[in-house]
């Protein structure tokens, strides 16, 4: 679907880099938003005419302010900066976040051109214009004569060139940006001097609220997870929780977690302490959220870890609250508590039949640290939760009015918490015997008493708005799947609707093959589970080919690495061009797939005067669902799961739904029912697939007529 252009004015410095950078920045984004067309607003800062002012005495906003004004006279609707430029605090009534796109981080030295290190004087004259870049002289070159340099890149190369200085230490990313990048003398390694945290970032700024650019940046900003690490011991964190820090770029955890959590980081991952211990805090509370929304805005994957459970005496509704305030999407995943610890893990019990039918649990600390009533009126206010209720709301309801309760008391009904399919009925104490709840019987469900219901979480964040998205792909990339719609604000739904089983029984010689060809992540794994089974030496594996990164990240899963895979069309006929370029006539290709696949493509390749033995390794087996669940969109990653879906719900269930596909070859399977699929991935793999569903959702809202 073709939309028509919506311009919007991109305001930026005038230097030849603010310009280039912001080019390159603003073609990208056009790139993946069709309905989206940027006109470039050059506005001259303070930072561009005042040439004498040390850097290291300007005000923060030396660089930013004239587009700040810009911005919010209307002028433009958004400007871009170099992330390090940015000034802390940000104005009032300017909202921000970083591209995701980090250019070269390190700082470089320069020198005239053919001058090296050793070329230089005794007591060079050296171009500063920060205290970290003076400080780091001072250690390299402690006789150079320090002198304030100011003006924009190609200035600062022209004062070298000149002689007024020896030497320069610039940012590499500019370099790279201009494509100039042979002017770098020496590359200084980041634990030699250190960089500001955005530096090789650009960063976006627009108004507050501005509803086009909030949507814009649910491109770029993933979604904040608010986790309970459990307690005690890394044992009793929930797998969803470990799942959530090995994919985070920053973890803001409190102090009293088990610290072993913190080596499922990822490498590149940044663990902070903003934890509290009995009101010594290393961080505020205020400090701390403030913090949460300035990594997500960075484009940061961030894990809020809390200890026990984030939603008991946790603040968590300050947390979520800031993020709902600036539309940033969330998901909070529930812990193990000191409360089921110190009860359920010792014995005593707080439910126990003929003992004790529930509990009550509160603190005695009121906000400040003040003690709190906790007599019997007090506790007869706090919140009720009614177990294996469901089938009893009529005298549940009638005795609680009974005793005193009011009709006006908010109530909720819970259906399989925690669960894709879970639902929530709000209602009143007067009105829940009236609410028609036969058709959730079958649900287990719980009845929630008091004002905290009249409490939620705001879902429709996020590129996906919480949408629920159908996942029909096979059991072995769902998680991959679901995490990325978590990561754009949707509800991910799994539902896999074809299962894979490999064929143990099919002999691989691979020893007679001069290259494999495997086409899908799936093909991998039912190859090496074959390998395994036929204890096959690794050695004796022929040069491999695959479709695309995905496969080829799986094929690493492994150890082994592809010998030729195509750069950028990650697709059958891209393969097929890279098969013609690659493979010698009469070598010997051994093409392994699923049952379903077909053999076009090995004939294909045949025409290239190669021997091909095409191998079925796999079965698609359709996985039978007893009901279909609500969903908004839906994901099909093969033909297979098509033809499942159709089987078992015809094509009526699509209508009115989005439906993204991984490919080609998906979208022909959808044509043959007539179905014109709404989103085919950019790259055929899963990352690109969702990619492209938020990038839909996002154009939609982009170019939507409707005012902010």
């Amino acid at each position: 679907m073709i939309r028509p252009k919506i311009p919007l004015k991109a305001g930026t410095r005038p230097s030849n880099l603010a310009l280039t950078q912001a080019r390159g920045a603003l073609d990208r984004i056009e790139g993946i938003l069709e309905g989206v067309a940027f006109e470039m607003v050059s506005i001259t800062s303070i930072g561009d005419t005042d040439r004498t002012t040390d850097l290291r005495e300007s005000p923060a906003d030396f660089f930013t302010r004239e587009l700040d004004d810009a911005l919010l006279r209307g002028e433009i609707d958004l400007a871009v900066h170099s992330a390090k430029d940015l000034p802390e605090p940000m104005p009032e009534g300017i909202d921000w976040f970083w591209l995701p796109w980090r250019e070269e981080p390190r700082d470089a030295l320069i020198l005239s051109k053919g001058r090296k290190i050793s070329d230089l004087p005794d007591n060079p004259v050296v171009g500063v214009s920060s205290e970290r870049r003076a400080e780091y002289c001072t250690g390299r070159f402690p006789d150079a004569i320090q002198k304030i340099i100011r003006g924009n890149i190609d200035e600062r190369i022209a004062q070298v060139d000149d002689g007024t200085y020896d030497i320069v230490i610039m940012a590499a990313a500019a370099l790279l940006r201009l494509g100039i990048e042979e002017r770098i003398t020496e590359w200084i390694p980041l634990d030699e001097l250190e960089v500001p945290g955005g530096q090789g970032y650009l960063a976006i700024t627009f108004r507050e609220g501005d509803k086009k650019m909030c949507a814009l940046r649910d491109l770029f900003c993933q979604s904040v997870t608010l986790a309970g690490a459990g307690v005690g011991n890394q044992a009793l964190c929930t797998v969803a929780t470990l799942r959530a820090l090995q994919r985070c770029d920053i973890c803001l955890h409190d102090s009293l977690i088990d610290k072993t959590l913190l080596d499922h980081l990822p490498p590149h991952a940044q663990a902070i302490d903003v934890g509290k211990r009995c009101g010594a805090h290393s961080k505020e509370q205020h400090e701390t959220t403030k913090l949460i929304c300035e990594c997500a805005r960075q484009s940061k994957r961030v894990v809020r870890l809390k200890g026990g459970d984030p939603g008991i005496f946790g603040r968590l509704a300050e947390e979520t609250e800031a993020l709902e305030r600036l539309g940033i999407p969330f998901r909070v995943i529930p812990g193990i508590s000191a409360l089921q610890a110190a009860t359920t893990g010792t014995g005593m019990l707080l439910t126990r039949r003929d003992v004790s039918r529930g509990f009550v649990a509160l603190t005695p600390r009121m906000s400040g640290g003040a003690l709190a009533r906790c007599d019997a009126a007090m506790k007869d206010k706090l919140p009720v939760i009614y177990y294996m209720s469901i089938k009893a709301i009529e005298p549940i309801s009638m005795r609680l009015l009974e005793g005193g309760h009011s009709p006006d008391t908010p109530v909720a009904v819970i259906f399989n918490a925690g669960g894709e399919d879970e639902r929530i009925i709000k209602t009143t104490l007067g009105e829940l015997p009236n609410q028609s709840l036969s058709h959730c019987i079958k649900q287990p469900g719980l009845i929630l008493v008091g004002d905290i219901t009249s409490y939620s979480y705001k879902t429709e964040l996020g590129a996906l708005r919480g949408r629920k998205i159908l996942l029909t792909c096979s059991e072995a990339i769902q998680e991959k799947a679901a995490a990325l719609v978590h990561d754009f604000g949707g509800r991910p739904i799994q539902f896999p609707l074809i299962r894979l089983k490999s064929r143990f029984n099919t002999r691989l010689d691979c020893t007679a093959f001069n290259w494999l060809v495997v086409t899908s992540p799936s093909s991998v794994r039912s190859f090496m589970e074959i390998v395994a089974h036929q204890k096959i030496d690794g050695r004796t594996l022929p040069k491999i080919m695959v479709c695309g990164r995905g496969t080829g990240e799986e094929l690493a899963k492994y150890g082994l690495y592809a010998e030729a895979q195509p750069k950028s069309d990650f697709s059958a006929e891209a393969l097929l061009k890279l098969a013609r370029e690659t493979l010698k006539p009469g070598e010997k290709i051994l093409r392994v797939r699923s049952d379903k696949a077909g053999p076009q493509f090995a004939d294909a390749l045949r025409k290239t005067r190669v021997e091909v033995e095409d191998t079925i390794i796999y079965d698609n087996q359709q996985i039978d669902h007893e009901e279909l669940p609500d969903f908004d969109a839906l994901f099909f990653a093969s033909a297979s799961a098509v033809e499942s879906f159709i089987d078992q719900w015809n094509v009526e269930a699509l209508t009115g739904k989005t439906t993204c596909v991984i490919g080609s070859p998906t979208a022909q399977a959808l044509k043959k029912y007539k179905i014109q699929a709404s989103v085919i991935a950019r790259e055929a793999t899963v990352m690109g697939a969702i990619n492209s569903l938020a990038e839909h959702f996002v154009g939609e809202e982009l170019c939507s007529p409707k005012p902010d």
